[in-house]
This record gives C-alpha cells, structure tokens and sequence, in this order.
C-alpha cells in the first residue's frame, strides 16, 4: 500500500528511484570522464529537458528555455519587458496566487512603475473566482498573472476565458501552470497565452532547480531581459566585450553557465508523462479524488476545494475543525504510513499513480477516528 497524498509538493511514480539514479550516474560518468565531451553531453542533456517540455505544452520551438524556479523566471521576464508595458499601469494579480511571486512582485513595484493590484478572495471562501478577476481587469492594466490551479484549493481557473479577457484589454497575459501540469491538460497551442512558468516538481515527478520560462514568439521580440550574460548570446562563446547581442530565441533569457543537474535529474519523470499520457494520470487522479470527496460529503467534512471536476486540480483540500490541531494529526497519519500536509487548518490530499486505492480506504478511516463528523460541507 502507498499511502503518498503529496503530489502537490513532490510527485513521484513507479521506478523513480531507479530512473533518476541510472540518470545521474550517466551523467556522473560524462563529467568526470578525463576528456573533452563534458559539455557537449550535458547541454545536450539540458536540450532533452527543454524539448520534452516544449512537446509538454505544445510550444513554438525557441519560445522555451530554463530557469532555477517559477519566481527567478517571473523575475527574468519582468526584467526583460519593454518599460512602457508596466510603467505607470496595473499588474493584475490573485490573492491565492503562489505567495513567493506576490513577494517578488512587491518588491519590484515601485521600481518598475506598476502597481500591484491583488484580487481578494471573497469571505468565507477558499479560492478568488474568475468573474472576481474579470471584474478587476481593465484596460490599465499592463500584465496579468493567472494562477492555472491554486495550491491551497487546487481552484483550476479557466484560462481560455481570462486569456481572451486579457487579449482584449491589451494586456500581457501570463501563466503559472505549476500546480496542474502533468495532472491537467495545458497547451499555449489551444490555448495562447503571453507567456507561461513552471516548475517541474508535483505532478512531473521532477527534481527542484528545474524551472521553466517559455514567451510567445511576439512578446520574446520586443524583451531585452537586464539578467543576462554569455549564454544570452547568438554565440555564447563570443568573447568581444563590446558587441553583445540577445539570441533571437528563448536563448536570451539564458544569463550564466546553465545549471544542468536539475534538468538531468528530472528529465525521467517528464518522459514518464510523456509515455503514460495525461489523460491517463488524470483518470486515475480523479476516481482517488471523487473517493476522498465522497467520504467528505458523508461524514459532513468541509470541502475546500471545488467540487465539480472540470474546476479542480489533481488535489483536494479539507477544511479541520475548531479546535484540530493539524500538525498532530499529520504526525499520526505519518503513522500510519499516510503522507500528506497542511497549509493552516487547510488538510492537501493529492493522490497519485502510485497512491492506491487501500490507502484511500485508510486515509478515510483515520480521518474519522480525527474529525469524524462535526462539520458541514462547505458550500
């Protein structure tokens, strides 16, 4: 029985272990090899990783390149914008957004001229709703960031209609798809959107380190990102210090020497997406899900999560009593052999492919025996 409800923090599938090994001993053998094919390999390594991501979401080949994690990707787009795109206007933002980009974008505020504007949820709510976001969203405003599932209601908002919204305000529509990629199909295909972050943890089974930028071929036009370096260049090993130029790709957000460990070490986990499909991952997700929604519905537990599918993410949350105390009742779980979290008195369950069916039925039977029934569904 695998009792791992945490795909919402690091997702994990059969053989990962093995996988990832096998990757880094591979590359382990190059690097230390006493030769010169070092760097061939690991940027070679590097490509696999962007190309399986750019075949993930269905990118403009050039549009994507890597980056440490989802908040130095923002930073490097931001930092690549033409002035007049931010100054002076609205940079539109959710207040149930991932709160390492609202820090990030505090902080740039005064200096690039917007103003920040976070949409409240509504009291007594879990998530901020589209029409919520629509109503905020006008002609002011330079930059909109979408959150695609939240990670405290596993909310999946509808991007194509706040995509079209943005389109018509003329605004800069941006997308971090890090809670449902890999769980909910996403693709700047169907889809088109200004520009998209990620991280390959959650659901892509990945490793940290490993983030993704990917800009539409029009906006990557006109950026000149100001965190930029060498490998910025058309030729990286073009050493004239005075004839700097960007590449005309997704090169141009490259800076430094790339990191290459992170993108080795999750390459397995996006090939085994690849192979597995997501429409599979996601019926299995969801029978786990409507399981665990079932017993809340039963037992009177609150449900902080949407309940109608096409809504969710790959995660459910629960809503504790008064009174609960949540980092005992994560310890007695851990017990048990049952892994999840709490954000506050907010219980995250995301089942997986490897989370069986067994340790659904347990999971139920130890919320029980913690909250049994003292509560109302939420509404």
């Amino acid at each position: 029985m695998s009792g791992y409800f945490l795909y919402h923090s690091i997702g994990t599938f059969p053989g990962k272990a093995e996988r990832m090994a096998a990757a880094l001993t591979n590359f382990s053998n190059i690097w230390s090899a006493e030769d010169d094919g070092q760097w061939p390999a690991a940027l070679a390594a590097r490509q696999r990783f962007i190309d399986g991501w750019t075949r993930l979401i269905e990118a403009p080949q050039g549009t994507l390149t890597t980056a440490e994690n989802v908040t130095t990707a923002l930073y490097s787009l931001i930092g690549g914008l033409p002035a007049e795109r931010l100054s002076g206007k609205r940079l539109l933002v959710a207040g149930d957004c991932f709160p390492s980009l609202h820090f990030l974008l505090a902080g740039l505020a005064e200096r690039f001229g917007f103003t920040l504007d976070t949409v409240p949820l509504r009291p007594g709510e879990s998530w901020v709703r589209d029409d919520d976001f629509i109503a905020r969203w006008q002609s002011d405003v330079g930059l909109a960031l979408i959150t695609f599932v939240t990670s405290t209601a596993s909310h999946r908002c509808n991007v194509e209609r706040l995509a079209a919204h943005g389109r018509a305000m003329g605004s800069i529509v941006g997308v971090d798809i890090t809670q449902g990629i890999g769980v909910a199909p996403f693709s700047v295909a169907t889809t088109p959107v200004d520009f998209v972050v990620s991280t390959s943890l959650k659901w892509l089974c990945g490793s940290s380190g490993a983030g993704i930028l990917q800009v539409a071929p029009g906006l990557l036009a006109t950026c000149q990102p100001e965190l930029r370096g060498w490998f910025s260049q058309p030729n990286p090993f073009s050493w004239d210090l005075d004839a700097f130029t960007y590449a005309d790709d997704a090169r141009r957000f490259d800076h430094g020497t790339p990191a290459i460990l992170a993108s080795v070490a999750s390459l397995p986990g996006l090939e085994w997406v690849e192979q597995s499909g997501i429409d599979a991952i996601r019926a299995q997700n969801a029978a786990l899900v409507e399981r665990i929604i079932g017993a809340a519905q039963d037992n009177g537990w609150a449900v902080r999560s949407p309940l109608d599918a096409k809504e969710r993410g790959g995660s459910v949350m629960l809503g504790l009593p008064q009174g609960a105390e949540p980092a005992k009742i994560i310890a007695s779980l851990r017990k048990e052999r049952l892994y999840c979290d709490a954000r506050g008195t907010t219980l995250r369950l995301s089942p997986g492919m490897v989370t069986t069916e067994a340790a659904v039925d347990a999971l139920i039977a130890q919320l029980r025996e913690h909250i049994g029934s003292r509560q109302r569904r939420a509404s």
